[in-house]
């Protein structure tokens, strides 16, 4: 589900033009330490980056921990939470196909 794929210090517009160019948006949360988006589900993909901070992700029941500069793919339908677990503010990209 994740993938290292972007260098540090992450480059927004990079992952933007990257996203843009397999079809996604790419919008912007900036959550406080312990913000949790429980039990989404979309009718796209999404991908998520975490830009600063960490996420604790739980998709389909499997656990993924997410750092500046991790992709995650959460596929369409799949019921997915999200979690700031930074002892910080932590900002993270997102797009939909």
């Amino acid at each position: 589900m994740t993938c290292k794929k972007y260098p540090l210090p992450l480059n927004r517009q990079e992952v933007a033009r990257s996203w843009s160019q397999r079809g996604y948006s790419c919008d912007v949360f900036i959550d406080p330490p312990g913000r949790e988006w429980n039990d989404f589900v979309h009718s796209t993909n999404e991908l998520v980056t975490v830009v600063e901070g960490k996420l604790r992700m739980n998709i389909e029941g499997e656990e993924v921990i997410a750092e500046p500069g991790d992709e995650v793919f959460i596929p369409k339908e799949a019921c997915h939470s999200v979690k700031n677990i930074h002892h910080g503010t932590t900002k993270w990209l997102y797009g939909y196909d």
